[in-house]
C-alpha cells in the first residue's frame, strides 16, 4: 500500500513539472519586425539589432524578436496597414508615404526646424506621444524617430538656390517636401527610398531628397554628383505594433515592451543611424568628382522663404485633425530647444 501512495505521488509529481514545463513553454513570444531598407543600412545594425537583443535580455529570453529587411514581408508605404491587419506583429513606417493620412505627425518634416537626429528624436517622440493614440488609434506606436537632417542630391547643377529646381523631376522623402517642390514649380515623383535608383537612373527623376549616407547605402553615389550644401529638412519614422499581439502579452512581457517603447530608446535607435548619416558628406568629399554648392547666409534665406509657407499649412491640417496645432507647435519647439536640437 505504501508503495502505490509513492508510486501516486511520484506521478502527481511528473504531471505537475510536465505541467510547469508547458506554461513555461506557452510563455515564449515570438514577434515578427519588419522594414524597407536593406538589411546592411545603419538602422538595423545599429538601432533595430540592440533593441532587438535588450527586449529578449530583459525578459529572460521569452520575447524574440525576427527582423525581416527589405520588405520581405511588404511594400513600404503598406506597412502601417501590415501592423494594424496582424500580417506582421511591429512595422517600421514612414508616414510620409501615405500623403495626408497622418497629418499631426508631418509637423517634423517641415524643414529648417530640427538640427540633429538624436536629441530631435527624443524630442519628437515625447512630443508625439500626446497625439499617437489619436492620430494612429488602430496600432500601438511604440517608437518615433527621425534620420539625420538630408537635402537635396541631383544629376546635374546647379543645385544653389530655390529656383534651380524649377521644371525638374524630383523625387521628395515625404509629402511635406513633395508639396513643398511643387510650389517651387517641379514635379514630385514619390516612390521608397528603396527604389531612388531605379528612378534616376531611367531618368524618370532629375533629383532626390535624402540623408548623405543614404546615397550610398542605396547607390546613388554614381548618378547623383551634384549636392545642396546644406542641412534642409527630416523625415519622420514610427514603429508601430499590432494591437492584439500587444494586448494580449502577459503583465511581464507587456511591461518590458512598454520599457522598450520610450523617447530614451528612441534617441537610442536613432542615434548610429545619425553617426553613419552625417559621415556620408565627408565621404563624397573624399571621394572627389562631387560638386557641393553651399548657400550663402542671402541664399539660406530664399530658401526657408520658400519654405515659409509648410508651416501654417501644417497648422491648418493638425487643426482639421483635431488638436491645438498653435500649442502643439510651440510644444515641440520647446522640446527641441530642450534637447539642443533646435534650428538655431
Amino acid at each position: 500500500m505504501k508503495i502505490k501512495v509513492l508510486l501516486a505521488t511520484a506521478g502527481i509529481t511528473v504531471l505537475s513539472v510536465s505541467a510547469s514545463g508547458a506554461a513555461a513553454q506557452a510563455q515564449q513570444v515570438e514577434l515578427t519586425l519588419s522594414h524597407w531598407v536593406p538589411a546592411t543600412h545603419a538602422l538595423q545594425p545599429g538601432g533595430m539589432e540592440p533593441w532587438a537583443k535588450s527586449i529578449s535580455d530583459a525578459s529572460g529570453g521569452r520575447i524574440k524578436v525576427t527582423i525581416y529587411p527589405a520588405s520581405q514581408l511588404g511594400a513600404a508605404p503598406d506597412h502601417y496597414d501590415m501592423a494594424r491587419d496582424g500580417i506582421v506583429d511591429i512595422a517600421f513606417i514612414n508616414p510620409g508615404y501615405q500623403p495626408g493620412r497622418f497629418p499631426i505627425i508631418a509637423a517634423a518634416e517641415i524643414p529648417f526646424l530640427v538640427s540633429n537626429a538624436k536629441g530631435g528624436s527624443r524630442a519628437f517622440a515625447e512630443w508625439y506621444r500626446q497625439y499617437a493614440a489619436k492620430e494612429m488609434k488602430d496600432v500601438y506606436v511604440c517608437l518615433t524617430h527621425l534620420h539625420d537632417p538630408g537635402t537635396l542630391h541631383s544629376t546635374k547643377g546647379p543645385l544653389q538656390v530655390p529656383a534651380d529646381l524649377k521644371g525638374k523631376n524630383i523625387r521628395p522623402a515625404h509629402a511635406t517636401m513633395a508639396r513643398l517642390v511643387n510650389s517651387l514649380g517641379a514635379a514630385s515623383v514619390q516612390v521608397p527610398a528603396g527604389e531612388m535608383r531605379e528612378l534616376i537612373s531611367k531618368g524618370a527623376a532629375d533629383m532626390t531628397a535624402s540623408p548623405w549616407n543614404s546615397i550610398y547605402t542605396f547607390g546613388l553615389q554614381d548618378v547623383t554628383k551634384h549636392h545642396l550644401d546644406m542641412p534642409f529638412y527630416v523625415t519622420t519614422f514610427a514603429w508601430v505594433m499590432n494591437k492584439d499581439k500587444i494586448d494580449g502579452l502577459s503583465p511581464a512581457d507587456r511591461k518590458v515592451m512598454d520599457d522598450h517603447c520610450t523617447p530614451e530608446w528612441a534617441e537610442k535607435v536613432a542615434t548610429k543611424w545619425a553617426d553613419a548619416e552625417a559621415a556620408g558628406r565627408q565621404k563624397m568629399i573624399d571621394a572627389g568628382g562631387h560638386t557641393m554648392y553651399k548657400p550663402t547666409p542671402d541664399e539660406v534665406a530664399l530658401w526657408k522663404k520658400a519654405t515659409g509657407s509648410l508651416q501654417g499649412e501644417w497648422e491648418v491640417a493638425a487643426t482639421k485633425a483635431g488638436i491645438d496645432a498653435k500649442a502643439g507647435w510651440a510644444s515641440f519647439g520647446e522640446l527641441l530647444k530642450k534637447y539642443n536640437s533646435d534650428v538655431k
